[in-house]
């Protein structure tokens, strides 16, 4: 499905009329970015599911204070972000452990079972960072997100943010050649 542009979405929303089809759309352009983007910082898929629908939640409730200094899906990312940020630490908080790193990715074929130690080494490298690189980095990899924007996502200068990518970088490819 081809979605309408983020303002014509917003003018939706904000005409009664209108809002179930614009929220409808918003949720419909974005879920699975944004499901994506949470599953990379939780790695759990219920933990996901629920950190996806706390931040739908807050963006309702909050889109008629959105005063589109950034873009939407920046403003999007960011909510999603600070929601991953806190059930990181309460669940830290509550168990005093870090993040499980053993997530296992779903290639299952014969064929694959190369790509997917690969796929788990690399997973678990990233696990293994500090949640702000962890961040950034998949930002960055997987969300192919310019540090503009992620400067915008995460309130963060973009000087800071590329060291930040690059110390992960070099973290997480220390730790693929600890295991060759």
């Amino acid at each position: 499905m081809i979605y309408p542009d983020d303002t014509e979405i917003l003018n939706l929303i904000l005409r009664s009329s209108d809002q179930n089809k614009g929220y409808r759309l918003l949720v419909g352009k974005y879920k699975e970015k944004l499901y994506w983007h949470v599953r990379r910082m939780v790695i759990d898929h219920e933990d996901a599911d629920d950190i996806l629908q706390n931040t739908f939640l807050k963006v309702f409730k909050n889109l008629n204070s959105f005063q589109q200094q950034s873009t939407l899906y920046t403003w999007l990312y960011r909510i999603a972000t600070n929601e991953c940020l806190n059930f990181i630490t309460n669940k830290k908080n509550k168990r005093h452990e870090t993040l499980d790193t053993s997530a296992v990715f779903y290639m299952r074929s014969s064929d694959d079972i190369d790509d997917v130690k690969v796929l788990n080494r690399l997973a678990e490298a990233i696990n293994l960072l500090p949640d702000k690189q962890k961040l950034v980095f998949n930002l960055r990899y997987y969300d192919e997100m310019s540090y503009q924007d992620m400067a915008i996502v995460t309130e963060t200068s973009v000087g800071a943010l590329k060291a930040s990518y690059h110390h992960a970088v070099k973290k997480i490819e220390e730790h693929l050649k600890s295991e060759i």
